[in-house]
């Protein structure tokens, strides 16, 4: 059976760009093109509106999406599942996390996984930790290394690999607005620091608290996706930021930046592995979900 052509579909419904979608599926945007209109004259409805400019789909091609995506991943399970009995496990597993997950976990997480599934093709993307979530919920990834929310979503499977403080950062050199005292926090002394903090998110969500219990508004000076970037502006002497102490201890420029001790202290951040629990389904998916020990 040929399935290239959903895949086509949902490529090109994920990203609304034929010149994306055809090099995402090692084909030219011609065959792309091509293999939607085959699908549309099959079904005998257009699935995207298209002109030189925009891609979108039509109330069709929504309803369709489900179907290409439900078709896809039952179609995977059967055949894992056959080449399970055989003893044979190929395919490929997409993996989203943030640059620092990619080399604080990545080994430990797949080394063994590699020489025990060699037949398995691992695909990596990294990005915004805050859209890892999001992009497993709407099944454009298989699996997310990310922090756990506070009220982990519905049908989400969740295993801790590691917990690090959230923590404030300053940079080494001296400014008049960081404060003289974080360990005895007022709104006084806070209410015009310049923050740079994640755009969303956990941290963000912390962070607001924090300031809220103060009684103020975080004065921001940047907000910026990823927390590495926080690091860096933080080190040029931007402002104070919040970070995971684990993102600070891999960064290079952690020399550049001190941990401010201040109190009341921030939550822990857990950071782990996350999967659809229908996805659990697929040998595939399990594979690699059975090989991660949680742990605190």
């Amino acid at each position: 059976m040929d399935m290239r052509p959903l895949k086509h579909f949902l490529t090109l419904a994920d990203t609304l760009h034929f010149g994306r979608a055809s090099e995402a599926c090692h084909v030219s945007p011609s065959t792309l093109s091509r293999s939607i209109q085959q699908l549309e004259e099959s079904l005998g409805v257009r699935l995207f509106e298209r002109d030189n400019r925009h891609v979108a789909l039509t109330r069709q091609g929504h309803s369709f999406h489900a179907y290409a995506r439900d078709t896809l991943e039952q179609w995977e399970q059967l055949r894992q599942s056959l080449m399970s009995e055989a003893h044979i496990l190929t395919g490929e597993i997409s993996i989203y996390c943030s640059v620092t997950a990619s080399y604080s976990f990545l080994y430990d997480l797949l080394s063994e996984f590699r020489t025990r599934y060699p037949g398995i093709e691992l695909k990596l993307h990294t990005g915004d930790p805050a859209q890892a979530m999001p992009r497993v919920l709407a099944g454009n990834e298989d699996m997310a290394i990310t922090s756990r929310p506070r009220q982990l979503p519905e049908g989400l499977a969740f295993k801790s690999l590691t917990r690090s403080p959230l923590v404030f950062i300053a940079p080494c050199d001296e400014h008049e607005w960081v404060p003289a005292d974080p360990r005895t926090p007022s709104a006084d002394q806070w209410r015009n620091v310049p923050m740079v903090l994640s755009e969303s998110g956990l941290s963000r969500e912390v962070s607001n608290t924090w300031f809220k219990a103060l009684g103020i508004s975080p004065r921001i000076y940047a907000q910026v996706a990823g927390h590495e970037a926080i690091v860096s502006m933080v080190g040029l002497g931007f402002g104070v930021g919040v970070v995971p102490r684990i993102v600070l201890e891999a960064s290079p420029l952690s020399e550049r930046v001190r941990i401010l001790p201040v109190k009341p202290e921030l939550p822990h951040y857990d950071v782990g592995l996350c999967v659809l629990n229908r996805r659990l389904r697929s040998p595939l998916i399990h594979a690699l979900w059975d090989e991660v020990e949680e742990r605190g």
